[in-house]
Order: C-alpha cells, then sequence, then structure tokens
C-alpha cells in the first residue's frame, strides 16, 4: 500500500469530519433559529373562536353601562366568541361593589372565567391600561393576563416600552399600543399617527406592535386601510368602528353603513395575514347597542363566508 494509501485515508477522514460539523452547526443554527422564532410568535387564538374568518368580538367598554357579567351575556347575544375587558367595570348587578380588573381576587377571576365558560366566551386582550415602568408593578398586570389566558394587553404607554418589551419577551403575552384622536391642543400626545406608532414598534420584539382603532384615525382624518398599510406586519389587534363621518364627533354605525370601508379593511387584515383579535368597541347608543353589535359582527360573518375565509 505504501505511505501513499495512509496520507491520503487520513485525508478522506479529514475532510469527512469538517463536512459533518458544518452540517451539524447548519441544523443546530436551523433549530435555533426556529426556536427563536417561536418563542417570538406568541400565544395563539383558539381557531374555534374564529367568525367570518377574524376573532371578532366586543370590547366590554361597548357595554359600560352594564356589568362584566352582563358584557359577557351581550358579547355571545350578538355572536361574538371572544371579548376584551377593560379595567375598573362593575362585576355583576349581584356585587356592583366589586370592580373587574388585574387587582381582583383570585376568587373574583374565576367567577369571571366561569362566567366566560359557561357563555362560551373566551377572554383575548384587555385594556386600554397603563403599563407602569416599574417592573415589579408591570409583572402584575402581565400575571394577571397570563392567568387569565390573554393574547395580548391593549396599552399606550409608549414612555416606558423597555419595560414593556422584558415583560413582554418574560410573559409571552402581546402588547398593542391603541390610537385615540389627534388632540389640536396637545402636541405631545403622537400616538394617532400611525407613522409614530411604527416608528415606536418597528425595532423591538415581534409581540409588540398596534391596536389599530379604526374609528379614531377616522375621527383623526385617517383613512384606515392607509394606516393598516402603514403599520404592515406590526398590528396585533383591533377596535373596529364604522363612522357615519369622518370628523371628530362622527359617531359609530352597523359596520358597512358609514365611511371606514368595513370590506376594505377586512381584506387589507386578510392579506396581512393578520391573526389578532377584531374588538368591536361600540360607543353609540349605549342603552341598546346589542343588536347594533349583531349587525356589525354579523357583516364580518357574511363577508367572510362570501369570500371563503
Amino acid at each position: 500500500m505504501g505511505l501513499n494509501g495512509p496520507i491520503m485515508i487520513l485525508k478522506q477522514l479529514s475532510i469527512l469530519s469538517v463536512c459533518c460539523a458544518l452540517v451539524l452547526c447548519a441544523g443546530c443554527a436551523s433549530a435555533h433559529r426556529a426556536e427563536s422564532s417561536s418563542l417570538r410568535a406568541g400565544a395563539k387564538i383558539p381557531e374555534a373562536c374564529k367568525t367570518g374568518g377574524f376573532f371578532i368580538g366586543c370590547q366590554a367598554y361597548t357595554f359600560n353601562k352594564f356589568s362584566a357579567f352582563e358584557a359577557i351575556e351581550k358579547t355571545a347575544e350578538a355572536g361574538g366568541k371572544v371579548i376584551e375587558f377593560y379595567p375598573g367595570q362593575k362585576l355583576s348587578k349581584e356585587e356592583p361593589n366589586v370592580r373587574w380588573d388585574h387587582t381582583a381576587s383570585a376568587e373574583t377571576i374565576q367567577k369571571v372565567k366561569d362566567k366566560l365558560a359557561a357563555s362560551k366566551v373566551t377572554a383575548v386582550n384587555y385594556g386600554v391600561v397603563g403599563i407602569p415602568k416599574d417592573e415589579a408593578e408591570a409583572r402584575k398586570l402581565f400575571e394577571f393576563a397570563k392567568t387569565m389566558g390573554l393574547y395580548a394587553i391593549t396599552t399606550e404607554s409608549v414612555e416606558n416600552l423597555d419595560t414593556i418589551e422584558k415583560m413582554v419577551k418574560e410573559y409571552d403575552v402581546k402588547v398593542a399600543f391603541h390610537n385615540h384622536p389627534k388632540q389640536a391642543n396637545n402636541p405631545n400626545y403622537k400616538v394617532w399617527d400611525p407613522k409614530y406608532i411604527l416608528s415606536v414598534v418597528k425595532n423591538r420584539d415581534a409581540r409588540i406592535g398596534s391596536c389599530a382603532d379604526t374609528g379614531h384615525w377616522l375621527r383623526s382624518g385617517l383613512k384606515p386601510v392607509k394606516c393598516l398599510q402603514i403599520l404592515k406586519g406590526h398590528i396585533i389587534s383591533s377596535h373596529m368602528k364604522d363612522l357615519n363621518e369622518m370628523a371628530p364627533d362622527g359617531h359609530d354605525v352597523p359596520f358597512g353603513t358609514g365611511v371606514a370601508d368595513i370590506p376594505a379593511i377586512l381584506t387589507e387584515l386578510k392579506a396581512q395575514h393578520f391573526a389578532g383579535n377584531v374588538s368591536l368597541e361600540y360607543e353609540y347608543n349605549w342603552e341598546n347597542s346589542t343588536p347594533e353589535c349583531g349587525q356589525c359582527i354579523g357583516f364580518v360573518r357574511g363577508y367572510g363566508a362570501a369570500r371563503k375565509w
């Protein structure tokens, strides 16, 4: 065989070892990327909660003249399968002095969970609520979200973004920045502008984004579809509204009867593979808005069925 034979074999084994190492490293890197992607994906809303291709239900603030228990009942009556709570609503007619928020006792939390189960409604979101800069205080809010199995928290606390990002990574709960209307006398209020929201969230954890309030965009003189396009890839949830006019004092109307162009909004969200909750926040006819909420959810159901979503 001579000296050349063993040398050749050693060379071949060395090359083989290097190739195997490269394959293993590539596999580890791929697995790490998949793991990182999974960690950044966040919790998902159950598919059974969809109506017309969307996880649509009510923001409990729609029924702020009533209790949280009644808000759950009215959401179910309107055809919604999900609900977004807000802090401070009275718990029930039987316990009007008990407030429903993230400081609720374990007993109160269980009562709400039981009511949700009985009504076949799933809690998916909570807000609009301030998220404190102090980590210990912020953690109480995220512990509540985790206990309730929430998809996201809705806030406007952009000034506390570093704390929010840390909590999002720790608890795997999304955070959505909500927009109220533009304030003519307060230039420091910037979250009404989707371009500002984009500047805030674009380099942050993917679980931080926008709660797209279409009605407040209209009240700010903005077209909702264009705002959604600006925020493409960063929309966590929506407070969806249709208004009778694009004006600061425009009021809610059933979907498809106002100026928002709800079909175009739904189509844009679908094109963006939006997977968050759509909270119907109907701020009109406060005492008897359930039938109009039912019309809105019915519109999404019918439009989604027609589009085979």
